[in-house]
């Protein structure tokens, strides 16, 4: 009779625990598969958030606090609650100061699973940390996600719930955090691989890399403005100063002209010592050619300003618009993409005239007949290394 009394709780708290071991399998390979790889980081979160949710885990915050390899930031936190917009905080490599003393910290480099309350713990506190204050939050778990070669990141579930996780709620959590590890060091790796490229070689010519295009010999034509700025003097100025002066000056100086150029739609391809090479794809060659002078301006009117512990520094700037041979050379396993051809070698030399002739901005008759600026004017022809005949050279009325 008992057994007979019983029998329907059972058999519905066995059909309950079955249903709820399909839903997280279904979490697992949701986070394993096509779909969940499609997406973007705030996708990932909000769609675990919610399918937590569905199985009845009480997550009133989710974050992900993945790290990457970035010259100005050390990783990327991704926050979810129920019903609000994604957040997304990229932290800069000082932020670390800011997780000090803090059981996140302490996940981070132990490796090792933190289940933390509301009140002090012996790691610190977390209740300031921006994606946790002021919510009502009553426990984290705080679990690393580690790949042999260390931390990918953390992945934190907060509840409001007054007596935290439950022991079978902390299981499921458990059981898909290979598959969420595995999901993000993807998006880490992924980030990085992105990331970098486009640090050190430009977007442009990481998007051709990521093609494919990667294999010597690999050049294609293209027309271009091109923009040479380099600094006078810097010979002299790097001789008498410490190194770590002259570093900090070239850089405070690449501050000022990169960002211009960047802003207007050009690519810095190389930094040669103290020069920038960057060009201006000619889709349209006005607005190339636009591009390019509206950088040189600004960045004239940035170096006027520009102090760096009391030094001051001149530069001279070489516009041209022609035909490149933009790809890959080098030898073997070491390749560089570049561009070479004979209005490379022109805008060089044009930059070498700005010193000879004391102007700070020199520019070609090609350059000056696509740009169309009304401040324009000739100051002559004139012989330049390497071209039989005088090249007719034009600057701008400052």
């Amino acid at each position: 009779m008992i057994s007979a009394i019983y029998a329907p709780d059972a058999e519905r708290q066995i059909k309950t625990s079955a249903a709820s071991t399909g839903a997280l399998l279904s979490i697992i390979e949701w986070l394993s598969g096509d779909e969940c790889h499609s997406l973007d980081e705030a996708g990932l979160v909000s769609g675990l958030g919610r399918k937590l949710q569905a199985l009845g885990l009480p997550v009133d915050r989710l974050t992900l606090h993945l790290m990457t390899l970035h010259p100005e930031f050390i990783g990327r936190t991704i926050a979810w609650a129920p019903g609000e917009p994604v957040e997304i905080h990229d932290r800069e490599h000082g932020a670390r100061l800011a997780i000090a003393n803090t059981p996140l910290r302490k996940v981070m480099e132990s490796r090792e699973q933190l289940v933390v309350g509301p009140g002090e713990s012996m790691h610190g506190r977390w209740q300031h940390i921006d994606v946790f204050a002021d919510r009502g939050l009553m426990q984290l778990i705080m679990a690393p996600l580690c790949n042999i070669d260390g931390p990918v990141g953390v992945a934190v579930f907060g509840t409001r719930r007054p007596a935290g996780f439950t022991a079978s709620e902390r299981q499921v959590i458990e059981r898909i955090l290979p598959a969420l590890r595995n999901t993000s060091e993807l998006r880490t790796l992924r980030q990085a691989e992105l990331s970098l490229l486009d640090i050190y070689i430009g977007p442009l010519t990481a998007s051709r890399i990521l093609a494919g295009r990667i294999r010597r010999g690999e050049i294609e034509s293209m027309e271009a403005a091109l923009l040479l700025c380099d600094l006078r003097g810097f010979t002299e100025l790097s001789n008498r100063l410490p190194g770590s002066t002259v570093l900090g000056l070239l850089n405070a100086y690449f501050d000022r002209n990169v960002p211009v150029i960047t802003r207007e739609g050009g690519e810095v391809l190389k930094f040669m010592g103290d020069a920038v090479l960057a060009f201006f794809p000619g889709y349209d060659a006005d607005h190339s050619c636009g591009a390019a002078l509206a950088s040189a301006r600004a960045i004239l009117d940035e170096i006027d300003r520009f102090q760096y512990d009391g030094i001051g520094v001149k530069a001279g700037i070489a516009l041209h618009y022609g035909e490149v041979s933009y790809g890959n050379v080098g030898s073997g396993r070491r390749l560089d993409f570049t561009l070479i051809g004979g209005d490379v070698n022109l805008v060089s030399r044009i930059q070498s005239a700005c010193s000879e002739l004391g102007e700070a901005l020199l520019m070609s008759k090609p350059f000056r007949e696509e740009a169309g600026a009304g401040d324009v004017i000739s100051v002559g022809p004139h012989a330049l290394k390497g071209f039989t005949d005088p090249v007719e050279l034009f600057t701008i009325v400052r």
